[in-house]
């Protein structure tokens, strides 16, 4: 589950990570007084003005603004309100843009120079072990340092039986190039940064940048926080910050059918009960020359609600061709999911594409049949060379 990063941030700073402060506005004229706070409370009259959306690169969009006094907050919390805004993170159809967050300055003048890193924690799933990822080069064009510079970015491995150690801190303060208070502090924030990420539950922590600042302190300036939904169960207070707005709606749907659903940009729609069969069954569908429109999981328990979820949410895509439904019944009886398409089909009414339904287990001969006699547009298969023929033969209608 991804949070905006002003959400991001108040979980930060809850585990004593120092972060630059904020109000979220969601008009105009919150924006203005909030303007009006952060001057009251650090003395400035310039404020950032940042977008708050599920996407990185908002700067490059134009999403990111520094305002000096109160009238070019108005102007520029206006003008990012209501945007479609469009990044190397969204996408050609941008992200509409319903929150601001103004920021305080914290690139004010002072004793040293202000410097940016770039700092991460995520999970390394070929090791099996969380990693903090960091560079010197912080900053809005991380990403071409990592293409262009790879040297540049370093990486350190946590053991997951001590967790991260002291030495470890010092040597990426030590790498990151900061002396003195600014090493101390960094020190203090990458043991912050770490702690907040393994208690959350959280896959990825990404702070771009983290700024020293002229009087050397070491803040986050922007926080990607994506928590693992597998453990928002523990975290009930985390899963309310969960913004549906920002989420594709059919997937949002299938949410709320406990389906677990992933839109694809082909023309063969898939429904499956298992997320490996599913990747299987996205092969099965590139070899017969066609591509999936969508990864669907009905789960262990497909029904006619969950098969009726399933087929609503897939005809939402224009681009749907073809439905191909691959089921195991190991712990569902084929007959039963066969009785489901068609007890969904006649419920839903006329489906405009052909479907296909590759039964195989527990009764698939009987369910077989009763597709057959079903008298509806639906294809029956049993063996994966059939479903994949079948898939051909309609894609070729």
């Amino acid at each position: 589950m991804n949070i905006h990063e002003y959400q991001g941030k108040a979980i930060l700073k809850s585990f004593g990570v120092r972060v630059q402060e904020g109000i979220v506005a969601d008009t105009v004229d919150q924006a203005v007084e909030a303007a009006k706070k952060m001057k009251e409370d650090f003395g400035s009259d310039w404020v950032v003005v940042k977008a708050q959306i599920h996407a990185g690169g908002r700067g490059k969009g134009g999403g990111v603004k520094v305002a000096k006094n109160l009238d070019d907050v108005r102007e520029k919390a206006g003008n990012i309100l209501g945007m479609q805004l469009v990044t190397p993170q969204t996408g050609p159809e941008g992200k509409l843009v319903s929150k601001v967050l103004i920021a305080q300055d914290v690139y004010y003048p002072g004793e040293s120079e202000t410097k940016e890193f770039y700092i991460s924690v995520l999970l390394d799933r070929a090791k099996g072990r969380n990693i903090i990822m960091y560079s010197t080069e912080g900053g809005m064009d991380i990403e071409e340092v990592a293409h262009s510079t790879p040297e540049l970015i370093f990486k350190e491995e946590i053991d997951p039986k001590v967790g991260l150690q002291a030495f470890q801190a010092r040597k990426i303060a030590f790498n990151l190039g900061v002396s003195g208070d600014a090493f101390k502090e960094m020190v203090k924030f990458i043991t912050a940064l770490y702690k907040a990420y393994d208690a959350t539950d959280s896959s990825q922590f990404e702070i771009n940048p983290v700024l020293k600042t002229s009087d050397n302190k070491i803040l986050a300036v922007d926080a990607k926080v994506n928590i693992d939904d597998n453990a928002l169960y523990r975290h009930k207070d985390y899963a309310d910050m969960r913004d549906t707005a920002e989420e594709d709606p059919t997937e949002v749907e299938a949410s709320k059918s406990n389906l677990n659903y992933v839109k694809l940009d082909g023309n063969v729609g898939c429904m499956v009960n298992g997320a490996g069969l599913a990747m299987a069954t996205m092969d099965i569908i590139k070899i017969a020359g066609g591509e999936p429109a969508n990864f669907l999981d009905v789960g262990g328990t497909a029904n006619a609600q969950t098969v009726k979820a399933g087929f609503n949410i897939i005809l939402q895509d224009p681009n749907v061709k073809a439905i191909l439904i691959n089921i195991f019944g190991g712990i569902v009886r084929c007959d039963r999911v066969a009785q489901g398409v068609i007890d969904a089909y006649n419920e839903i009414g006329n489906i405009p594409v052909p479907i296909i339904v590759r039964l195989q287990g527990t009764n698939a001969e009987e369910g077989k049949a009763l597709i057959d006699n079903s008298g509806l547009k639906v294809y029956s298969a049993i063996l994966l060379k059939e479903a994949a023929d079948r898939v051909k033969e309609v894609l070729a209608l």
